[in-house]
């Protein structure tokens, strides 16, 4: 192993970096610019896989600024997660006497353990309507990164 390998952001990288995340329209989701920079362990889902990937191969003093598409950051969006969940699972999932409101996002048990969230879009008497794609699924985003170590 070289130095220049060392020196590189891979797999199982400890990298302080300061990173901001932003929509097409320049909106920020995530900006560390002006606060202190984070540290990241790649590959422990500190950051979403995609942006990881990203991260690879870049070193220290590094600058990039990427702009994705949406099938390059959360992918696109999947009709087919727009489902109807029954009242009984929703109270099941939830706190006694807790109301939900359009535009909450409501976390449910996964069948084999774990937990999953959906974005309640409509209440109805016998189901309600939840998006669960990912909240970024179909956006176009941009992702800007200034790598300032690799342990």
């Amino acid at each position: 192993m070289t130095l220049i390998d060392l020196a590189r952001v891979k797999p199982g990288s400890h990298v302080t970096l300061h990173y901001r995340l932003s929509m097409a329209d320049g909106a920020d989701i995530v900006n560390t610019f002006s606060e202190k920079p984070a540290t990241l362990l790649l590959g422990a889902g500190q950051l979403a896989p995609p942006l990881e990937d990203i991260l690879v191969g870049l070193k220290a003093g590094d600058h990039p600024v990427f702009q994705l598409k949406p099938e390059e950051a959360f992918g696109p969006r999947n009709p087919e997660l727009i489902q109807r969940v029954s009242m009984a699972t929703l109270r099941a999932n939830s706190m006694v006497d807790e109301s939900f409101t359009p535009g909450d996002l409501v976390e449910f048990n996964a069948p084999g353990g774990g937990r999953y969230a959906g974005v309640l879009k409509e209440v109805g008497e016998t189901s309600a309507l939840f998006d669960f794609n990912h909240p970024l699924a179909g956006q176009a985003l941009t992702f800007e990164v200034q790598v300032i170590g690799i342990l």
